[in-house]
């Protein structure tokens, strides 16, 4: 009934006198129509003459009675009120209210869904974590805000492509690459074990393996390769790399490859288990490198060398990035030739780009604000607008444990993971809480309480919810030959209990939308919790198996289309609803 509203007041703003089209089409830009918080104000509520008034210079109420007129007469609504400085309530006819309902009976799964996004392409690139060792807990919130928002945009109608960048070239693969080779050799080098290298028990076990499937032969000079090293730990790994490179340059290329190849399984597998899938598996590797004029990032570089936003400078490649808000430019490639990471990501985004996406959305960590811009004035110099990239950031989560904080570090090897804290309550209770607060906002939560059987655990409550319509369905169908397929009694109104969950009901395509034109899937948690508490007032205040063989099909009808708002919503989430407590 939205749309009837709507469309009666476009219809009512287009009727006006002396109104320009521009004028005109700002007005419906920016108004909105919904349902009203408070059954008691009705139905559904506007906003229109509030905005019109400032945009026409004209007296809100002036218009509010005016259009108040044209939706009577319309005879589409049963009343119609002013509210406020001009505020528009309406309450809808008893049949328009119960066919709320029947719609989402008939609609099931699909309520809610809706073709906003008009197929537009948006691609999702989320998680992206070093391929350096086990996803940790701060991981799994931008995996599942990630994930959930995909889920949200597509049910909104856009065309959404989920992607993780796999980083497997570079510095950090290296390390990993020597801490697994000095595992390998650690009897050779007297329990030797650099400062900086990852001291997982990942580590060891890929080591193992590795030991397993080739014939591992002793170290030529083992104690030159650890001599004399520098004493800082970040010139220490650096200075090992070298050295093994040079030493055993075929064998480290075969551990590189079974390092990597190990970690990323352990990373899919624990994503699978989080219910989190990707399209596509983006490699840094494919961008080739600088010395292939061919290559994805070589055509990068000179693409922004043809357009002079890059230059040379003291032997090295700068991108002008300060025009774009960036505090300095930044560099490209080094003086020594090296391209940086930077590079990478801007090569990346032009491969982006190239794949004719409408829409690029980046998940990062809190910690990569300062990269923002940066990656804007590359957007921009290749040719993309830069506002077709929201970057949105995700704050780190801390977990306790026992009333403890547990630690998160992958280097020092003492870490919680995903695979633990799904091993500790669940995929979707995790799921759940990552996503119950807004995305840049911290988040504290505490396994206890993720486990608890009570209504102070809102994971246990919603879905307490969605089993108790199922247990109530189960009971009816122990009388009853199968499920009602109508409402007669509340359609007529001898039957009104219902009408507050209806009219809750009715908000959840709103919800939808809201959640999906904001990215922010919280607002779908915050209405599942209200929703729920709806459902148990109504179930603590109603004897539903005691009622009249009328009133019950009515009721377990209107339960059904409760159940359904419930578990599309969870859906939107990534969680599954339970049947049973």
């Amino acid at each position: 009934m939205i749309e009837a509203l709507n469309e009666e007041i476009n219809k009512f703003l287009s009727s006006l006198s002396n109104i320009e089209k521009n004028a005109l089409d700002e007005i419906k830009k920016r108004y909105s129509s919904g349902v009203t918080d408070d059954l008691s104000k009705g139905h559904l509520t506007t906003n229109v003459c509030m905005i019109a008034a400032s945009k026409l210079k004209k007296n809100p109420k002036e218009l509010a009675f005016a259009l108040k007129k044209e939706l009577i007469d319309s005879n589409k609504f049963k009343s119609v009120e002013i509210a406020g400085p001009g505020f528009i309530n309406i309450a809808l006819k008893r049949e328009d209210f119960i066919s709320i309902i029947k719609n989402i009976n008939t609609q099931s799964s699909s309520f809610g869904s809706s073709d906003h996004g008009k197929n537009q392409s948006i691609q999702i690139e989320f998680v992206s974590a070093n391929p350096t060792g086990p996803l940790h807990v701060g991981h799994g919130r931008g995996a599942a805000y990630g994930d959930a928002i995909g889920r949200i945009l597509k049910s909104s109608g856009y065309s959404v492509q989920k992607e993780y960048y796999i980083n497997d070239a570079g510095r950090q693969i290296d390390i990993l690459t020597a801490s697994v080779f000095i595992r390998i050799y650690e009897e050779e080098l007297m329990g030797y074990f650099p400062q900086n290298a990852y001291k997982g028990l990942y580590i060891s076990d890929i080591a193992k393996l590795f030991k397993e499937v080739h014939k591992v032969a002793p170290l030529i000079d083992s104690k030159e390769l650890i001599h004399n090293l520098p004493k800082d730990e970040e010139k220490e790994i650096d200075e090992l790399i070298i050295r093994i490179k040079n030493k055993e340059n075929a064998k480290w290329l075969d551990i590189k490859s079974l390092a990597l190849s190990q970690v990323l399984q352990t990373i899919r597998t624990d994503l699978e288990d989080f219910n989190v899938t990707f399209d596509n598996w983006f490699s840094e590797s494919s961008l080739g490198d600088l010395t292939d004029e061919g290559s994805k990032i070589s055509l990068a570089i000179n693409s922004l060398k043809n357009k002079g936003l890059a230059y040379e400078e003291n032997g090295a490649i700068w991108l002008t990035t300060v025009k774009d808000g960036d505090d300095k430019n930044r560099v490209l490639i080094r003086d020594d030739g090296r391209a940086t990471y930077f590079a990478s990501d801007v090569a990346y985004h032009k491969d982006k780009i190239d794949r004719g996406f409408d829409k690029l959305i980046n998940v990062w960590g809190a910690d990569h604000h300062g990269y923002i811009k940066r990656i804007e004035a590359s957007i921009n110099g290749l040719g993309f607008d830069k506002t077709s990239l929201d970057v949105r950031l995700v704050q780190f989560a801390n977990l306790f444990k026992e009333g403890k904080k547990v630690k998160m570090s992958t280097r020092s090897g003492e870490f919680f993971s995903l695979a633990d804290l799904i091993n500790e309550i669940g995929t979707d209770a995790a799921r759940f809480y990552y996503l119950s607060k807004q995305a840049d906002q911290h988040l504290d939560f505490d396994l206890s309480l993720a486990k608890a059987d009570s209504k102070e655990n809102i994971f246990y409550y919603i879905q307490y919810a969605h089993a108790r319509i199922c247990s109530l369905q189960k009971k009816y169908l122990n009388v009853s030959a199968s499920m009602p397929s109508e409402a007669n009694s509340i359609a007529k109104g001898s039957y009104k209990n219902c009408d507050k969950l209806i009219h809750e009901m009715s908000k959840y395509p709103s919800v939808i939308l809201r959640a999906s034109l904001s990215l922010q899937p919280h607002l779908i948690v915050f209405y599942l919790k209200d929703f729920a508490h709806c459902f148990h007032s109504f179930y603590n205040d109603n004897q539903v198996l005691t009622e009249s063989k009328e009133n019950i099909e009515a009721i377990i009808y209107c339960l059904n289309a409760a159940k359904i708002i419930l578990s599309n919503g969870l859906g939107m989430l990534g969680i599954k609803p339970i049947e049973k407590m």
